[in-house]
């Protein structure tokens, strides 16, 4: 981003037409598109999540509306985790943040990781996952494989992003079909 870079230390602040132009689409993103909707209790959520080596990421919505989204860099200990593993502490990152609005509701849990789908149905789990098991138990849902493909704003929440502005957060509506 060409803002960016004007706040390295020891740089010359040079206000460029490639920066000016960045800052115009920021602006008219953040003023006109309908990002981000008020929840309502009374109507079902979707959880989105998805993992990767650099980060997790997720998404609460409502009506294919997005309510919130959640992202963070993996931390070190986690670098070690299985891609199983790694995208199960992304759901439990997800509910933990969201657990308010999930809490004595019943919701859709999509991921990418499609034998997440048997989870409660394995037959033997390492301490971690049985930590994990007690916690999801709290919460009332049902778990949705979601291909790669059609999970592309998770998708970049969970990766280093340089520009998350140009994500379409309008995409999100096809989760729900």
């Amino acid at each position: 981003m060409p803002t960016t870079s004007l706040q390295k230390k020891g740089k010359t602040f040079k206000w460029t037409i490639e920066c000016q132009k960045s800052l115009d689409k920021i602006n008219n993103l953040l003023t006109t598109m309908p990002i981000f909707n008020i929840t309502d209790p009374n109507k079902d959520y979707v959880v989105c999540t998805d993992a990767s080596k650099g980060g997790v990421g997720g998404i609460l919505m409502q009506e294919g509306r997005m309510i919130a989204y959640e992202s963070r860099k993996i931390k070190e200990h986690e670098l070690k985790y299985s891609t199983y593993d790694l995208e199960l502490t992304t759901i439990i990152h997800a509910l933990k943040m969201w657990w308010h609005y999930l809490m004595g509701n019943k919701f859709l849990l999509m991921t990418d990781h499609h034998i997440l789908t048997n989870y409660f149905r394995q037959s033997t789990l390492n301490d971690r996952q049985a930590r994990w098991v007690n916690f999801l138990r709290g919460f009332d849902f049902e778990i949705k494989h979601l291909k790669d493909k059609e999970n592309r704003v998770t998708y970049d929440l969970s990766r280093k992003v340089h520009y998350i502005y140009e994500v379409s957060f309008s995409e999100v509506s096809n989760y729900l079909q």
